[in-house]
Order: C-alpha cells, then sequence, then structure tokens
C-alpha cells in the first residue's frame, strides 16, 4: 500500500460518522435548486470546524459557497465540487423497498446530490490534511454548487472567474457502477418563449382575438417537423409554464411555454436554439402575436480531461470497488424487484452489454457493482444528459468520477434512488468516492508534469479561454425557475 492511499483511507475513515451525518441531515432537508439553505449551511459549518475559509454568496448565488484550505503560499490550486439540491416530487422513506413518501408530492434526493456533497466534503478534507501533513505548498478548494437539477449554478460561478487560478478538479457523481466517465454528456441550452395576444369572446367574436395559446401549440407543430431535419443525439423537450387560463370561452392573450434544446456540443445546441427561435418567431407570424423569449438555462458538453482521466483511473484501481456485505446485496435485489417485468428485462439486456453473459443471473439475484471498469481513452459517445459541470471543464481540466451507490440497473430520479441516498448502500459508495477523489487529487498535486498536460489539453478544447453559453444578460434565476 502507497503511503499516499494510506494516509487517504485513514482520513477518511476517520471523517466516516461526520460524514454520514452530513449526508442524512442533507438528505432530510431535502431543499429545491436555489433554496438550499439549510444544506449549504450544515456543509459551511463543517468545513469551518476543519479550519477552512469560507467565501460565501458567490457569483451572486445566496447558497453557493467556496471552502478554501491553504498551507504556503497556495501555489498549486486543487478544486472539489460539491452539489447538495434535491428533486420535486421524489419523496420517500429512506431505505425503503416500497414506495412511501415522507412527504407526499416532497422533494427527495432522486440524484443523490447528498451523498455527493457530502463525500466531496470529505475528500476536501483528506486533501487539505495532507498537504499539511506533508508541508506542500497547495490549496484545497471546495465549491458548494447548488442547483445542478434546476438551471445550475457552476456556469454562473466560471463565468464570474471563481476557477480562475484552480489548476484542476476533481468531482464525482452516486451512479450504479465504478468507473471514471469516459463518456461526454451534451449540451443544453433552456428559454421561456411568451406570447402576447388579443382577448376576445370565443363564442360571441373570436375574430377579434389573436390567441397566444394558439402560437404556442403552432411552435409546437413546428418543433415536431424540426425533429426530422436535426442531430440524431439532438434532443428537444417543452413544458407549458401558463397556458393563458382555464377559461376555453376566452381567447388567450398570454401564454408562456419553456423550451430545451440538447446536442452534444455548444455549437450545435446554439445553432439548434437558433432554428427553434426562428419557429417560435414563425408561429407569432402567423397568429399575429408578438413573441419575446428569455433564456434561463445553458449547460456546456462535458469532456473528461484525459490526463487526469489516467490519473483518477489509478486512484480508483487501488482504492476499489465498496465492500458490499450480503445486507447490501439483499436490499439491492429488494429494490430491483420493485420495477416492472419489461424494465427488469431492458437492465438485464444493457448488463449484457457491459458484464459476461454467463453470469447475468447471478448478477441479477446480487444487483451491485464489485469491479472497476477501465476508463476508455477512445471514447466517442455522449451520454443524453446534460450537467454544468461541462461549463467546469471547458474552464479548467476536470473529470467526473463515478461510483456505485445503487443497484445495477437503478433508474436516476426515482423514489428508488431517494432511498439508496440514505442508506448503508449509498454511505459506502460515499465514503469510496471520497477517497478516490483524494487520493486523485494527491497524485496530481505531486505531478506538476501531468498538471501541465491537463491545460495543454483543455487548451485544444476551449482554444485558450472558457466563453459561457449564457448570454452576459442571463442572471441566476432564483426564484423563477
Amino acid at each position: 500500500m502507497s503511503s499516499q492511499k494510506q494516509f487517504i483511507e485513514e482520513s477518511v475513515n476517520s471523517l466516516s460518522e461526520k460524514t454520514r451525518q452530513i449526508a442524512r441531515k442533507i438528505w432530510e432537508y431535502a431543499e429545491l435548486s436555489y433554496t438550499e439553505v439549510f444544506s449549504s449551511a450544515e456543509l459551511i459549518k463543517a468545513f469551518e470546524q476543519e479550519g477552512f475559509e469560507i467565501e460565501s454568496d458567490i457569483a451572486d448565488i445566496p447558497t453557493a459557497f467556496k471552502a478554501v484550505y491553504t498551507v504556503g503560499t497556495g501555489k498549486i490550486s486543487c478544486g472539489i465540487l460539491g452539489e447538495y439540491d434535491a428533486l420535486d416530487g421524489l419523496s420517500q422513506k429512506a431505505a425503503c423497498s416500497s414506495r412511501e413518501a415522507i412527504i407526499p408530492g416532497g422533494a427527495g434526493h432522486g440524484c443523490g446530490h447528498n451523498l455527493l456533497g457530502a463525500g466531496s466534503f470529505a475528500a476536501a478534507v483528506s486533501i487539505a490534511r495532507y498537504i499539511k501533513e506533508n508541508n506542500i505548498s497547495a490549496r484545497v478548494v471546495y465549491f458548494g454548487c447548488p442547483a445542478e437539477e434546476g438551471a445550475g449554478s457552476k456556469q454562473f460561478i466560471a463565468r464570474a472567474g471563481y476557477f480562475d487560478g484552480i489548476d484542476f478538479v476533481y468531482t464525482w457523481h452516486p451512479a450504479t457502477m465504478n468507473e471514471v466517465q469516459s463518456k461526454g454528456s451534451v449540451a443544453i441550452m433552456g428559454a421561456n418563449f411568451t406570447f402576447e395576444g388579443t382577448a376576445a369572446h370565443a363564442g360571441g367574436s373570436p375574430h377579434l382575438g389573436r390567441s397566444a395559446l394558439d402560437a404556442c401549440e403552432l411552435m409546437n407543430v413546428g418543433v415536431n417537423y424540426l425533429r426530422e431535419h436535426m442531430l440524431d443525439t439532438a434532443r428537444v423537450h417543452y413544458a407549458y409554464s401558463d397556458a393563458g387560463g382555464t377559461a376555453p370561452n376566452v381567447v388567450q392573450d398570454h401564454a408562456v411555454i419553456k423550451y430545451e434544446v440538447r446536442a452534444p456540443k455548444v455549437k450545435n445546441m446554439q445553432e439548434l436554439f437558433a432554428r427553434v427561435v426562428n419557429i417560435a418567431k414563425g408561429a407569432a407570424l402567423m397568429t399575429e402575436t408578438a413573441m419575446n423569449y428569455e433564456v434561463t438555462m445553458a449547460f456546456s458538453d462535458y469532456l473528461p480531461n484525459k490526463t487526469l482521466a489516467v490519473i483518477a483511473d489509478r486512484a480508483l484501481k487501488e482504492i476499489g470497488a465498496p465492500c458490499w456485505e450480503e445486507s447490501d446485496y439483499a436490499f439491492a435485489a429488494e429494490m430491483l424487484r420493485t420495477y416492472s417485468k419489461s424494465t427488469l428485462k431492458d437492465i438485464k439486456e444493457r448488463l449484457g452489454e457491459i458484464f459476461p453473459p454467463e453470469g447475468l443471473d447471478e448478477l441479477m439475484a446480487k444487483p451491485l457493482d464489485s469491479v472497476i471498469h477501465p476508463f476508455n481513452m477512445n471514447e466517442k459517445t455522449y451520454e443524453s444528459g446534460s450537467t454544468d459541470v461541462g461549463d467546469v471543464g471547458y474552464a479548467t481540466p476536470a473529470v467526473n468520477i463515478n461510483i456505485a451507490t445503487a443497484c445495477l440497473g437503478n433508474v436516476g430520479h426515482s423514489w428508488q434512488n431517494t432511498a439508496f441516498s440514505n442508506s448503508e448502500t449509498g454511505m459506502k459508495g460515499m465514503l469510496t468516492a471520497a477517497k478516490v477523489m483524494a487520493l486523485s487529487a494527491i497524485y496530481t498535486l505531486e505531478d506538476p508534469d501531468a498538471i501541465q498536460r491537463a491545460k495543454q489539453e483543455l487548451k485544444l478544447k476551449n482554444g485558450g479561454k472558457y466563453i459561457c453559453p449564457l448570454p452576459d444578460y442571463v442572471s441566476p434565476p432564483i426564484g423563477k425557475y
């Protein structure tokens, strides 16, 4: 065992109970995007107890913060990302294999961000202890990042320059498999489209009305025809936020529809979004209504920094998968059985593409990942989801690590995920992630050549400068998203 690994394992183990308490409390708070007042305060208090300096309200976001620990002149700066926002409608009892909401319709940690924020805390503190013990001139910066499930915060933090001077960043995400993420994630942009028309009696004088709701409907029709003529990997989503009222005998003079577009690269996403805007203009022209739109969110695409990924892959292999016990396997199997037969069939087929087919039945009976999946240097594909971590990866070298905290095949953003996020299974994955991130950061801090290679790789990707995909006029939509 390397001295670095031994130090990190001992440090994270000593922080185990404190980290679990933080994760449980954030899970109980279950605060939605930009409202994570108690969750961020819980983390800030924990960092202050460990001697970190706190800067609150960064990038004009009240629940965003950074916690900094510096040794010497802080010559090298390591960043660690933390998240702590929950999802609406996913309230669920902890470690419970039947659907039982604590608050019907309430929020829950269906993406495991309570584990993410707490695990990153343990990693940052362990890195701080290591650089202090070894008198390494460096600083570790934990970025408290709200609202990843909403309009995001990291792109606002990056735009405000908080990642300037950060040499590299590691983060992680609760998952079903243990791997340094090889695949990218796509860019996204969202906007509210508002149509203004003229109200009239729909029966008595319909010819005098100009329907804003009709404009929204025609916009949807136009976008549906667009779908055939865009990249296969692109996506367009929509939802009404204001349908103009509930009276069918009144021509709706006001309506708002929310659109989001996704594409593999920022450039692709911006081009597709411009086409959606043109369709909205056409819908307004056809209905003689007025249209305006306001961009509410945008994330850059995520691509792992391969230089850092190789280091993280080494650290992950050295730390190993979480040490599951029979109770973990039994709980995971119970949770897997909560899915329908058709979903289970799909899960088994997908697992058959990753694991040896002859072991699938045993895997479905004990569905927790106990192996390390190697980083694929040649991976070119993208996941269809999006994350504001992409903007961090355009501002400084960054990489994401996935660690199993739920059963194989588990569906994200589900009540099952909320249950796993406050279970012994989830906690074990969280502590494993803390060790992997901390060890990765230490190996990087001690390898200046690797840091320079990571920066050169970044320069090839961003041209030497981070450009935020958000228009300058867009501020964090606190209370609006």
